[in-house]
């Protein structure tokens, strides 16, 4: 098995310990916080320089304060898993610590290996600031069997969907489920070549975006579409699986708890894209950071956890255990009977070849909150779609 050496230097420092230098590893892979444990686990016994101790703390919003606190009061982890507009927002802050030179350091086997988006994404100012680990792309989720019902195949583009859920609406029926979030919107916004963001500032009024919103907004008022809060997930999911639902726009992840729904067939397929054959997807999912003022020992521990965690076989149980995107291209071989069984998953995860980093400006995580106040007055027949982004554009601008 190939293993990715440390420098010398951070070896040095470590094996000065006596004892393995303790590293906290704070995540928010709550639903798979067993796994997280048994790869600790497994590294702890592989060497005897670093004890990794993960704790889950919920999901990514949940994280982000307690981590806030821990840096205020010096108590911060070693490591700590962040989405990625969180982690743009932080690395602005100046929280996180520079880990340029030591993954400089690293072999190019390694680091030539990741997903150009993947391994871009961890860059914030010319530095080396995250690591990658899970690896999401957004999807379409649908009931297979109401498909197969009325003899229709899953939609590529955002026409045909809104033509599939004319033809499956009817009494309490909406086909679509449009979630007021903003990583699928900004994925329906590239999908039709457009951006939220100039780069370093919001466009979240342009016209791709308006476009986008009003024909969520039209399908929601024609009773196509279901308009949902992210609080809303479970009594969503209950809808979906009862059939009152038929399409989820969601993340490749979010395959692994939707399979075990009653009563239906799940279905899916790659992120409708009204630009067929020129269609970019945001990425989605999060960096692994060293948090700023780590001591050096606990620094070389983290990375060398993140690399044991890199290893093409772990990622390989990794991404069978979660369905994430293999962020390493020597991943996808052992994936290959994986695939030949789930086959929808590799058409999903080939979008990774098409994805970009999310918006990574530092203001992008408060944006979101703006966006899917939007999302939701739009769609709920509140304000014009229109009205709604220019007030999200204007409060993104104060």
């Amino acid at each position: 098995m190939l293993r990715f050496a440390l420098p010398l230097s951070v070896l040095l420092a470590a094996s000065a310990h006596a004892a393995p230098v303790r590293v906290e590893f704070w995540h928010a892979m709550d639903g798979v916080q067993a796994k997280v444990g048994d790869y600790a686990r497994e590294f702890n016994r592989s060497q005897t320089e670093y004890e990794v101790v993960p704790t889950s703390l919920g999901n990514y919003r949940e994280l982000l304060p307690r981590l806030q606190t821990a840096l205020k009061t010096g108590k911060a982890p070693a490591l700590v898993q962040l989405e990625y507009t969180q982690f743009s927002r932080m690395a602005e802050d100046g929280q996180l610590a520079d880990l340029t030179r030591p993954v400089d350091a690293l072999p190019d086997a390694l680091t030539r290996d990741f997903a150009t988006a993947v391994w871009k994404a961890g860059e914030a100012g010319g530095r080396r600031l995250g690591l990658p680990w899970n690896v999401s792309v957004p999807v379409l989720m649908y009931n297979a069997g109401a498909l197969n019902r009325v003899k229709i195949t899953a939609p590529d583009t955002w026409t045909q969907l809104e033509s599939a859920s004319r033809k499956l609406a009817g009494g309490s029926k909406r086909p679509l489920v449009v979630a007021a979030d903003a990583w699928t919107f900004e994925a329906n916004v590239l999908a039709r070549g457009g951006s939220l963001s100039n780069g370093t500032q919001p466009t979240l009024n342009g016209p791709d975006a308006v476009e986008a919103l009003t024909q969520l907004a039209r399908m929601s008022a024609a009773g196509l579409a279901q308009p949902r809060t992210l609080s809303e997930a479970t009594r969503a999911a209950f809808d979906f699986a009862r059939g009152q639902n038929t399409f989820v726009l969601a993340s490749v992840a979010n395959w692994v708890d939707a399979k075990k729904l009653p009563f239906f067939n799940l279905g899916i397929a790659p992120f409708p894209c009204e630009k067929v054959g020129n269609c970019t997807v945001p990425l989605g999912g999060a960096n692994l950071a060293v948090p700023r003022g780590t001591p050096a020992t606990e620094q070389a521990g983290a990375l060398a956890f993140w690399a044991y965690l890199m290893e093409a076989p772990r990622l390989a149980d990794w991404v069978k255990t979660t369905a994430y995107a293999p962020p390493r291209r020597a991943v996808t071989p052992l994936l290959a009977d994986w695939y030949a069984k789930n086959p929808q998953l590799r058409a999903a995860h080939d979008q990774l070849a098409r994805a970009v980093p999310r918006l990574s400006t530092p203001d992008s995580g408060q944006w979101a909150t703006y966006l899917e106040d939007a999302i939701l007055k739009a769609t709920t027949g509140k304000m014009t779609a229109k009205a709604a982004l220019d007030e999200a554009q204007a409060k993104a601008l104060k």
